[in-house]
């Protein structure tokens, strides 16, 4: 497996427009947006301005394949929020998704310093939890009809971990390092 990631592209745009308006991906996130090629160059350009936020493209085998964000990370309190989604059904595995994980995990505590990260799941999404889970996340909070989407109620469960709770599992964690590069 050979996993990496780079900034954004002018390029990936309508990649990426395809992607998010994907039922199959938008059935976990807030949202089914109706997108545009021009909204999208909108979004990137503000991206590139906000501090507050990186983006990447992920990359398998050398072929684009998702995107993976952070954000808050100006906030004082070092608390960061995440997502990502492997848009290329063929390209998603189990181990890819770990080390993406992992990896994460290392860059925010070990390079940027961070506290802690957070993030929130469609409760529907049991193999995400899961996953998040063998990773070392733990649940925190789960809200009943916490997001309304095109009229219909979903459940949301929050998840994190700590600095203090990676430093204490990673040595049982095995994965293949990924690097996060500057954006």
């Amino acid at each position: 497996m050979s996993v990496t990631l780079r900034g954004l592209e002018d390029g990936d745009l309508q990649r990426i427009m395809d992607w998010r308006m994907d039922p199959e991906i938008t059935r976990y996130m807030n949202t089914n947006p109706k997108l545009t090629l021009e909204g999208q160059r909108r979004w990137l350009e503000g991206i590139r301005q906000n501090p507050d936020v990186r983006y990447w493209m992920i990359r398998v085998e050398g072929q684009e394949a998702g995107v993976i964000n952070l954000t808050g990370l100006s906030r004082p309190d070092g608390v960061l929020g995440w997502a990502y989604y492997v848009g290329e059904k063929r390209l998603r595995s189990l181990k890819t998704a770990l080390s993406l994980e992992m990896s994460l995990y290392d860059y925010i505590f070990g390079e940027l310093g961070k506290k802690a990260l957070v993030g929130d799941i469609f409760t529907l999404n049991r193999g995400v939890i899961q996953l998040h889970l063998l990773c070392g996340s733990q649940i925190l909070e789960e809200k009943k009809a916490h997001v309304c989407k095109e009229g219909v109620w979903y459940d949301v469960t929050f998840m994190g971990i700590t600095r203090e709770r990676w430093e204490q599992i990673r040595g049982q964690k095995r994965y293949e390092k990924i690097l996060f590069p500057p954006v």
